[in-house]
């Protein structure tokens, strides 16, 4: 399916997806700006679609390309239960690749990747050549299609977080997250979510984390904070602005500044680190609310091209 044909079946499908499950396939959405350029996708150019106003523009996470760059992927699929490194460019509309990038978080990009189900969280840091290549090792513990968020700040650019999708061939048992669940357990650790999501709205999340019992006071800052948090909208996978919030001490509690754009499911998933290592808390919640629905894509016209 080329570039044009998923913005139109992804303005269809719009209306329904914030109520239903969890979306299967790829989305793909235009880039923000006034004009049309040609993104570049496993070496092939095609038409992009393009938003003229800033109400009109897609959450991050959507689309392979937006605000002027793309995401290559050097490969879409990748092995179950085996180690390989996957590797990627951001590129430009031009054909260019981007090596120069500012340090947000203390790295130069994030590398988030879930699959579809909303299982198998990870949050990586790659390595990049002096090509602009950039190659991390991981490891996919089960079957099925993952999203993949790479999500960077240009030098002079704009800060922008592009997705796609790469493949993981095996027997496929997807899981459920229809319930909120508040509470997460890892590795003897429960953490606690408290707080009410708002569509449309900034709202206050708290994370509580616990252990034998006992409030954690001695969080190690990761990534510059006591906890880093990524929440993704469940019917879509759309990528969702999270702030962390200064606070004193170092936990029990860690706060967070969430803002979801519709009423829905969202799964959260926050990082901490304790002891001189990284867990990785899994939560879903739903936001109450509404607010406008995101503008519907104008229609474009099928030249044809490389499908994605």
């Amino acid at each position: 399916m080329n570039t044009a044909t998923k913005v139109a079946a992804y303005a269809g499908a719009l209306a329904i997806v914030f109520g239903g499950a969890w979306a299967a396939g790829a989305a793909a959405g235009p880039f923000g700006g006034p004009s049309t350029p040609t993104a570049v996708e496993h070496g092939a150019e095609q038409p992009v679609s393009a938003q003229s106003t800033a109400e009109g523009k897609l959450p991050p996470g959507l689309s392979v390309a937006d605000n002027g760059y793309v995401l290559n992927l050097a490969q879409d699929t990748l092995p179950a239960q085996t180690q390989q490194t996957f590797g990627f460019r951001i590129g430009t509309v031009s054909g260019d690749t981007v090596t120069k990038f500012d340090v947000e978080h203390e790295k130069e990009l994030h590398l988030v990747l879930v699959r579809r189900d909303g299982s198998g969280f990870q949050h990586v840091h790659p390595e990049m050549a002096e090509d602009g290549t950039w190659s991390v090792p991981l490891t996919l513990a089960a079957a099925g299609s993952y999203r993949v968020f790479a999500d960077f700040k240009p030098e002079n650019g704009a800060k922008t977080t592009l997705g796609a999708d790469i493949q993981v061939a095996g027997a496929y048992e997807p899981q459920q997250f229809t319930q909120d669940a508040r509470e997460s357990t890892v590795d003897g650790y429960v953490v606690r979510l408290s707080g009410d999501l708002s569509a449309g709205a900034e709202s206050t999340v708290t994370a509580t984390v616990t252990k034998d019992g006992k409030p954690v006071t001695d969080l190690q800052p990761y990534l510059g904070a006591n906890g880093h948090l990524v929440a993704l909208r469940a019917a879509d996978l759309a990528y969702l602005h999270v702030h962390p919030q200064a606070g004193p001490g170092a936990g029990p509690d860690v706060k967070f500044a969430v803002e979801v754009p519709t009423a829905g499911r969202y799964r959260l998933f926050l990082d901490f680190q304790h002891e001189g290592e990284v867990r990785t808390a899994s939560f879903t919640l739903s936001a109450g609310g509404s607010a406008p629905a995101p503008a519907t894509p104008a229609p474009t016209e099928d030249h044809g091209g490389h499908g994605g």
